[in-house]
């Protein structure tokens, strides 16, 4: 990465714990594979200061901002426009400094969807999807799988009222489901924290049942610390495609990146990028 200039731009991500991110060593690589003259940093801002962060970047001309927690929500008052899957959620994990304007996205679930079709050419158009999960990443994931055309979004979650919540922002073809729901999907996708931490090649929990999976399914765990989680080595056991956290982290900050720069970013760069930081 070249040294900064007084022509340098800056993006950054705002949370608290924000320190452990990977997103700056994402972002600067495709930075520095673009050409780009932009650095990206990770700022620390404390709970309940998201919306007054934004504003600041606006005065200091910050090009474009990654959001995690806390602030997903409370950053909405400060902006000027959501798109579609931002309003939707009534969360905001990524925005750009439009002109003058801030545009609030959610980018997780498209950044799975992107992921599946460019790294694995599975389209999710016509495919019934079971999503393990009723939190903020799985109800992102499950408003893109609808937006993208599958006829099916099963939300499996221990609480049915968080369950039904979620299957919502599927529209028509969302509903709340239970574990045998699983077996029936195309495509099954973790969007809980089960797994994660988990050692390297070790047995842990399931957020499914084993005898749940089936050859055939392609079975995404969002996580991404391990990169092969219990799941996994449980999906390619019974002989479904098993598929990381990875590329959907890559490809979610791919969506800001590319909006800011105003140009592809080389994901292959970000992907060796994350994998030394993981």
């Amino acid at each position: 990465m070249a040294d900064p200039t007084a022509t340098t731009r800056l993006a950054a991500i705002i949370g608290h714990p924000v320190r452990h991110s990977r997103s700056p060593v994402i972002a600067n690589a495709a930075f520095a594979a673009a050409g780009a003259d932009w650095t990206f940093l990770a700022l620390e801002v404390a709970p309940g200061a998201g919306a007054e962060a934004v504003r600041a970047a606006r005065v200091l001309g910050i090009g474009g901002l990654m959001v995690t927690m806390p602030h997903k929500a409370d950053v909405i008052a400060a902006l000027d426009d959501l798109t579609p899957a931002a309003r939707a959620l009534g969360a905001v994990n990524s925005i750009t400094l439009d002109g003058d304007r801030l545009v609030g996205d959610n980018t997780d679930g498209p950044g799975l969807v992107a992921s599946l079709a460019a790294d694995d050419g599975y389209d999710v158009a016509g495919r019934r999807c079971a999503v393990i999960g009723a939190g903020g990443a799985a109800r992102s994931i499950v408003w893109a799988l609808a937006d993208a055309g599958a006829t099916e979004v099963v939300v499996v979650n221990r609480t049915e009222e968080r369950a039904a919540s979620a299957a919502h922002l599927a529209g028509a073809v969302g509903r709340v489901g239970d574990i045998d729901d699983v077996t029936g999907a195309d495509l099954v996708v973790n969007a809980t924290s089960v797994g994660m931490g988990a050692a390297a090649g070790a047995d842990g929990p399931l957020p499914v049942p084993a005898d749940r999976l089936r050859a055939g399914q392609v079975v995404v765990d969002a996580v991404y610390q391990p990169l092969e989680t219990p799941l996994l080595r449980a999906a390619g056991a019974a002989g479904a495609r098993p598929v990381d956290g990875l590329g959907m982290l890559v490809h979610q900050a791919a969506i800001s990146i590319r909006r800011w720069i105003g140009a592809d970013p080389d994901v292959a760069a970000m992907t060796r990028a994350a994998r030394r930081v993981l």
